[in-house]
């Protein structure tokens, strides 16, 4: 238990100082920027508990995670620049915090003995990406899961790598592999521009017929 505490902490922070720089970068007033770190922080994890029927979500009962989400977002505020000046910090914390949030889920639904892999996947996928698509569809930005970034397949890479360790190692190790997997695929990804293929299609007369 301790360690999965540590893991959300973790996650908490790296989610709501994602959250907050983009808030800030889009010329949001401090409620606005809050209100992303928020949401970035902790949405994956009330969308993972509202799936397993969890309800209300544990995010929401207790208030220590918004609490360090709130410390999360006000320290970002008043270090914007100091933060700002390091190389890709966004897609630091970022990555940091699909990682975590893609472990705490995969592991959510091995402890409730959900043992069918594409379930898992899912659990780590929504929980990981869930607090990230909000954030961005509220800043009106594409979420990097709908681009041509690897975001989402860094995330599924991570649940598979835990499926496949989770009774084969310590599940302490097993967690970690999955955090440290999903971070290195999505930072490599970034580092040397893998992408995934964009579909271009031209729909030609249709295209002329909807814009008259």
């Amino acid at each position: 238990m301790t360690l999965i505490q540590t893991f959300v902490y973790i996650g908490t922070i790296a989610f709501g100082v994602s959250g907050a720089l983009l808030g800030i970068r889009k010329q949001l007033d401090i409620f606005g920027v809050l209100f992303l770190c928020f949401t970035t922080s902790l949405g994956g994890g009330v969308i993972r508990d509202i799936m397993i029927g969890n309800i209300p979500p544990q995010n929401l009962i207790d208030p220590q995670y918004f609490l360090v989400s709130l410390a999360a977002g006000i320290i970002t505020l008043l270090f914007y620049d100091k933060i700002a000046q390091l190389n890709h910090s966004m897609l630091f914390f970022d990555a940091i915090g699909l990682g975590v949030f893609t472990a705490v889920g995969a592991q959510a639904a091995l402890n409730l003995d959900f043992n069918q892999p594409f379930l898992v996947v899912a659990m780590g996928l929504v929980t990981g990406i869930g607090g990230g698509v909000m954030r961005d569809v509220f800043a009106k930005e594409i979420p990097f899961v709908f681009r041509k970034e690897i975001y989402g397949i860094a995330s599924i890479a991570g649940s598979i790598s835990l499926i496949l360790t989770y009774n084969v190692i310590p599940t302490v190790l097993s967690l970690y592999l999955c955090l440290l997997i999903t971070f290195i695929v999505r930072v490599l990804s970034v580092k040397f521009q893998l992408n995934v293929p964009v579909v271009r299609k031209s729909i030609g007369n249709s295209e002329q017929k909807l814009e008259s």
